[in-house]
């Protein structure tokens, strides 16, 4: 399934596709509750108070509130240690289940079409570079990939959703981040895209159509990257 306007992609030239990882290009079983926790409880250790923080927020908020927290209270000096700590116990996580990473049911065909159509092929994700390069080689896609860019690849205010990500993507592909059009389950993806201008469609796969309205009510999206096919 997929839903088409008169300003979906095909209106528009584009030299590379670049993808999500987790919920758009594969299945994965990351256990994002966990994941959230332990960012939580590192910046609780770190002394930024609890009533900054949530165990209902995703790690990238109480990422984002210990940070901000840290710097007003003159503690900036401790964030860069902080962050690398607490990459650590994240890669823990994310790692724990990445042998259950697989495509999404015409993935695979869906590379080989852009690939014949001669788009260069890239992964963003916010996902560490271990359990990234460990997840598409077990779904069988690393080999595909003309780039992939992680989490910390980079300084972590780089890290997606900053626009600046975006822009490392488009390096490695050798194109402007205009050049891209990036595909995304979720509204950091969205934003990354939409502040670095590259274009933008969202997937089905976590949000449905009414989620993705809500971000944006002129969102382009499909059902799931197979969708591509006959689109581009």
């Amino acid at each position: 399934m997929f839903i088409i306007d008169a300003d979906m992609p095909g209106n528009r030239s584009y030299l590379a596709i670049g993808f999500d990882m987790d919920g758009t290009l594969l299945r994965t079983d990351v256990n994002y509750s966990k994941l959230s926790k332990a960012v939580y409880d590192k910046m609780v250790s770190a002394g930024v108070p609890e009533c900054l923080l949530s165990l209902k927020e995703s790690s990238l908020f109480n990422m984002d509130s210990g940070v901000s927290y840290l710097i007003n209270n003159n503690r900036a000096g401790d964030v860069d240690k902080l962050i690398e700590d607490i990459r650590r116990d994240v890669d823990a996580v994310e790692i724990e289940n990445v042998s259950t990473a697989k495509q999404f049911e015409g993935g695979e065909r869906m590379i080989r079409y852009l690939k014949n159509k001669g788009y260069k092929i890239g992964v963003l994700t916010r996902g560490g570079r271990k359990y990234a390069t460990k997840a598409l080689t077990v779904a069988g896609v690393i080999d595909q990939l003309d780039a992939l860019v992680c989490r910390d690849d980079h300084h972590e205010s780089e890290a997606k959703p900053s626009p600046a990500a975006m822009g490392y993507l488009a390096a490695e592909l050798g194109v402007r981040p205009s050049d891209i059009l990036y595909l995304g389950d979720h509204r950091m993806d969205y934003f990354c895209a939409r502040d670095s201008g590259a274009g933008f469609i969202g997937v089905l796969t976590r949000y449905d159509k009414k989620d993705w309205e809500a971000v944006d009510p002129d969102i382009n999206v499909i059902g799931t990257v197979a969708d591509l096919i006959g689109i581009l």
